[in-house]
């Protein structure tokens, strides 16, 4: 059990003590930062208040895309069986937010059941009606992936004429409210369609705000061969350009994300090693859930500041009797001008301000007389939780990573390279000659050995300033170098004799060709005259 005072010299009554992370999450939201929501009203401009279901959900990952991009391929490659309300096709096929989420028993949860279950974190989603409700849906499973991760399936986002369709709910609202509280977003772009359509650019401005979150699949990337896809790799970094709006360049994955043969197989190194990278990216999701959950928090707390200095701005400003109307209508026109004023007097970023047409436009049905004026010990509260609580708690996320055992997603996919010959490098680099009984050093030692004895051996070693003399022909840097030296110097003498001296050539051409080097050398690399029987 931890717990800590709310100052320095806080009486008893003070102390907060948390059980775990999550509560010490949801202790922080309801005692410190929703008084402040609930008095300025933020919830009806941002975000609906935090359930106990969002500080315990498992981590969540939403899949973007246009339709027949293979989002739901993708989710059928990741748990390698198909998951139920699946539909595959090349035209729009998955007309609903489908949930995949691990359950004893297979089945469907229909969207209005959902949004009255306390234990599922989709309760808020009641607000966006029936219209939605109907396109909402869990589907429950037994999958050892589903026990670490939940999986958030998105219609396919409409392109040309068919984005007049209407949907009948604010699609980039949904994607939004889905956004701000999932774990990971990942938008999947087709190597055949590039092309970012109106309601497409839409949905990747709702995820603004959201940045750290987003990863971008190019995929189908096997039916194009390397001349191509490196001019599709252009135009989708350029098209990315154009609609998020960051000055850092996005994450993009590039393979094929389904089980069946690549079609051109120029590139399956490539693809290979970027699924790796994906994989490491979304197995590292439950580990990182608690840091996600309390940045979050700080986000919120942060916006949650913003609003209240606006919100108590406005009602400050508005006369006692006459001319409401007009000051009100005054007001919101120079809305920008009163953030500028805000960000100057409170010290405040301009990156922490709502978007100001949003603003504008949701403050037009409020009425200014009923605002609150500003309440100093509301923000103290919020303050003194970012300032002190929150470093508490980070120490407490420490402490709970150090006492449990390391947390992974595994089952399905992830598990397809684990151990054995396709795992990550397995037979490349220092990993060649694993599975062969002749030492692999010994294919090259001849031309090896004609260095070796004209670097003048005594007694069949040479000294290091003799091997330096040689291995820095290779250009590599001397950090490297020594690493080398360490490594081939495997009786710890300070000399090389003429097996060392072929390793160290040996682990050379292997950094030389772009392999990283072992932290310890491999028993298949050890010199079979210092091998142990």
């Amino acid at each position: 059990m931890f717990s800590w005072l709310s100052g320095p010299d806080a009486s008893h009554k003070d102390a907060m003590v948390f059980e775990t992370v999550a509560d010490g999450l949801r202790s922080l939201y309801h005692k410190r930062l929703q008084p402040l929501e609930d008095y300025y009203h933020f919830h009806h401009f941002h975000s609906p208040a935090l359930e106990q279901a969002d500080f315990e959900n498992k981590p969540m990952v939403l899949l973007i895309g246009q339709y027949s991009t293979g989002k739901t391929t993708f989710i059928r490659y990741l748990l390698e069986q198909d998951f139920p309300g699946m539909r595959i096709g090349p035209e729009p096929t998955t007309d609903s937010f489908i949930a995949v989420m691990h359950g004893e028993e297979e089945g469907i949860i229909p969207g209005n059941a959902l949004v009255v279950d306390p234990k599922k974190p989709f309760r808020k989603l009641n607000s966006f009606g029936n219209a939605f409700l109907n396109r909402f849906m869990c589907a429950q499973m037994p999958n050892q992936v589903l026990q670490s991760i939940t999986i958030i399936d998105t219609p396919g986002i409409l392109s040309g004429e068919k984005q007049r369709m209407s949907r009948g709910y604010d699609f980039s609202e949904v994607l939004r409210w889905f956004a701000e509280r999932v774990d990971r977003i990942i938008l999947l772009f087709d190597a055949h369609k590039l092309d970012i359509s109106d309601e497409f650019s839409e949905a990747i401005k709702a995820l603004r705000g959201q940045d750290d979150k987003i990863r971008v699949v190019l995929n189908k990337a096997d039916q194009v061969d390397t001349q191509q896809l490196m001019r599709v790799y252009g135009a989708l970094m350029w098209s990315l350009g154009k609609v998020i709006d960051t000055p850092e360049v996005v994450r993009v994955y590039i393979g094929s994300f389904w089980s069946k043969p690549l079609q051109i197989t120029e590139n399956r190194k490539l693809f290979e090693m970027e699924t790796e990278d994906l994989f490491k990216d979304i197995k590292s999701l439950p580990r990182n859930a608690a840091l996600r959950k309390l940045n979050d928090l700080i986000k919120r707390a942060r916006l949650a500041k913003v609003h209240a200095y606006i919100i108590s701005y406005l009602k400050k400003e508005m006369p006692a009797m006459f001319g409401k109307d007009a000051k009100k209508r005054e007001m919101i026109s120079r809305l920008p001008e009163i953030y500028v004023s805000l960000q100057q007097e409170h010290n405040i970023s301009a990156g922490d301000f709502p978007n100001v047409q949003k603003m504008q436009g949701m403050l037009q049905s409020y009425d200014f007389n009923k605002f609150h004026s500003l309440r100093p010990k509301l923000l103290e509260a919020v303050d003194e939780m970012l300032a002190n609580h929150i470093a508490q708690l980070m120490n407490l996320i420490r402490h709970e990573e150090a006492s449990k055992p390391a947390q992974a997603v595994t089952g399905g996919a992830f598990d397809g390279n684990v151990n054995g010959p396709f795992n990550e490098g397995y037979g490349e680099g220092a990993e060649a000659g694993i599975d062969e009984s002749e030492w692999i050093v010994a294919r090259e030692k001849s031309k090896y050995d004609e260095i070796f004895y004209m670097l003048s051996p005594i007694n069949g070693k040479i000294n290091g300033n003799n091997a330096k003399k040689e291995m820095v022909k290779s250009k590599l840097p001397n950090i490297v170098l020594g690493k080398i030296w360490k490594l081939a110097d495997n009786d710890h003498d300070g000399m090389l004799d003429d097996e060392e001296f072929a390793l160290a050539c040996h682990l050379i051409s292997i950094k030389l060709e772009g392999f990283d080097l072992p932290l310890e050398l491999p028993e298949h690399l050890i010199p079979p005259s210092q091998r142990k029987n």
